[in-house]
């Protein structure tokens, strides 16, 4: 941020007074701009033992597979974002069946929240933001062409549950530590 959108004069990244943490503060019209973490939403959708999967035909990661995610719009709850993607994505109806998963990625300012579901129908086709929709069982999933490292650890969860034939809340952290190597920290539910 640069620029106050109350009164436009410049701001100044510093630490309030009665604050911890740095925040842009406009000067002129002593507003104090708070940034706060985005939600991400989506859907883990199931039929019998597959999962539904979209390849992304958008930036960032085009060409990758990935749940049907995106971030919350405001006025609508967590629950309705992600049946909203996955329809936008995926064109599928879904029965959501519990929270999932709950990340946090720090590195990128959000939240993450998935939600296991059930396809209603295999009626699926690509949304806009997707080459592909596929159905795809454990041993199919192209893991190494996975778009984000939260796919990657929600769907292994997923099948770990799955094996234990008991599904659990999983929160947790997913720290970057460059580029390509991103650590897992389960969260104390996990």
């Amino acid at each position: 941020m640069k620029y106050c959108s109350f009164c436009r004069a410049e701001l100044h990244y510093e630490i309030p007074d009665d604050d911890n943490r740095h925040r842009y503060v406009c000067r002129s019209c002593d507003i104090v701009h708070y940034q706060n973490p985005r939600v991400v939403t989506g859907c883990l959708p199931i039929w019998q033992d597959k999962v539904l999967l979209c390849k992304r035909a958008i930036s960032p990661r085009h060409g990758y597979w990935t749940l049907p995610a995106g971030f919350m719009e405001l006025g609508e709850t967590s629950f309705e974002g992600a049946l909203r993607e996955t329809m936008e994505e995926a064109n599928a109806r879904v029965e959501i069946d519990r929270l999932f998963a709950v990340f946090n990625l720090p590195h990128v300012d959000q939240v993450y929240m998935m939600f296991q579901s059930r396809l209603m129908d295999l009626d699926f086709f690509p949304g806009v933001e997707s080459q592909e929709v596929e159905l795809f069982s454990e041993s199919d999933i192209p893991w190494d062409k996975l778009a984000f490292s939260t796919i990657r650890h929600t769907l292994r969860l997923f099948f770990q549950d799955r094996e234990a034939g008991s599904y659990k809340l999983h929160t947790g952290d997913v720290i970057k530590h460059d580029d390509t190597n991103y650590q897992f920290v389960p969260g104390p539910e996990s």
